[in-house]
């Protein structure tokens, strides 16, 4: 699990934790690498094995189309991506969910816990109409310490959420995108069944946003940081909610 509720607002103007805003997270310049990566609408190629076996490879997962543009998860690169991430984190309602602010060393740290790891967890931008607006962990749930506080299920996929820039919230976004990136692990994962992720209780807009996205709600978790909402979202139910 990350060090707090990083299953964040999810598209809410609302209190903290993962998505709230300051004004400066609107203010993005893009550099001329991420311009060549980024700079259109047509799906990102990107080479690299992160996530592995364990999740199926990210990386190849391709793009969609939502009811907000063309979207993609693109794997997390820490020489191109850890200025944007960093100042995300340290949006204090943001940082009252995450708990990453402070110097990019802080955030650096964070993203190569998972990126050395053994593939269970993948850091990916989300990528909209070719610009990065969101950070996104999809993590292997069965193997994560939340596994512990829940009857998990063999390949239980977890996702994460960071709606970057103030203009993004509050509008429905984040709800769009949940519904398509949980989608997206139901398709390209078969052997998962569920997909689950666990906000803080105490961010309403996130669980209702989980809510809107197909998820229920299924349990009430003590977990080490926080007391969470387990949302999950059924395979089975995936075209009645």
């Amino acid at each position: 699990m990350p060090p707090a509720d990083a299953s964040t607002d999810a598209g809410t103007n609302s209190a903290p934790r993962a998505g709230s805003s300051t004004e400066d997270t609107l203010d993005l310049r893009l550099t001329d690498e991420l311009i060549a990566l980024f700079g259109d609408d047509a799906p990102v190629t990107v080479p690299g094995p992160v996530g592995g076996g364990l999740l199926d490879t990210p990386a190849h997962w391709g793009a969609v189309t939502t009811s907000a543009g063309v979207f993609q998860l693109v794997p997390v690169r820490i020489e191109r991506d850890l200025p944007l991430i960093s100042r995300w984190m340290n949006d204090p309602a943001v940082a009252a969910f995450w708990e990453l602010s402070g110097p990019q060393d802080v955030t650096a740290a964070h993203l190569r816990t998972q990126l050395d790891g053994d593939g269970r967890s993948a850091p990916c931008l989300g990528v909209l109409g070719g610009v990065p607006m969101s950070y996104w962990e999809i993590y292997r749930a069965d193997l994560d310490p939340l596994a512990r506080h829940y009857p998990a299920r063999p390949h239980d996929t977890g996702i994460h959420l960071l709606v970057g820039g103030v203009a993004d919230r509050g509008r429905g976004l984040g709800t769009t995108l949940l519904r398509a990136v949980a989608d997206l692990v139901l398709e390209k994962r078969p052997a998962c069944a569920r997909v689950v992720a666990e906000p803080d209780l105490r961010n309403t807009p996130s669980v209702s946003a989980f809510l809107a996205a197909g998820f229920r709600f299924s349990a009430e978790l003590d977990l080490p940081d926080k007391r969470a909402a387990l949302m999950v979202r059924d395979r089975a139910l995936r075209n009645l909610l």
